[in-house]
């Protein structure tokens, strides 16, 4: 389980995170990625961090696809605390609860929070 829950750019942690992502899913079949928090705009589709001198990875967030990542979750509450909708995000994920999020978390056998 691949947990998100800060901001991107403001750290490495989102980009090393998803690298760290991509990476494993040649290793794992089994992979979850839950976005919460400030960790939903890692998932905000249109940003410019080249203002900031930081580089976009969110084009990698596409590739989720490809490496067969598809338990992708985002929390609804911190959507809507946001502002946010699913036509915002870069790639589509399915909305949980905060509740079914805490039931995900501790079926989890392992979990790397970014």
């Amino acid at each position: 389980m691949y947990l998100f829950r800060s901001s991107p750019h403001s750290t490495s942690s989102g980009r090393e995170g998803v690298d760290a992502l991509l990476a494993a899913s040649a290793y794992c079949e089994d992979i979850s990625v839950i976005f919460i928090g400030d960790g939903v705009y890692q998932l905000l589709q249109g940003q410019q961090p080249s203002e900031i001198l930081s580089k976009d990875y969110a084009p990698m967030l596409k590739l989720f696809d490809l490496y067969d990542i598809e338990q992708v979750y985002v929390c609804t509450s911190s959507l809507e605390q946001r502002g946010l909708a699913q036509a915002d995000l870069v790639i589509a994920a399915e909305r949980l609860s905060e509740q079914a999020i805490q039931d995900k978390l501790h079926q989890a056998g392992k979990l790397l929070s970014f």
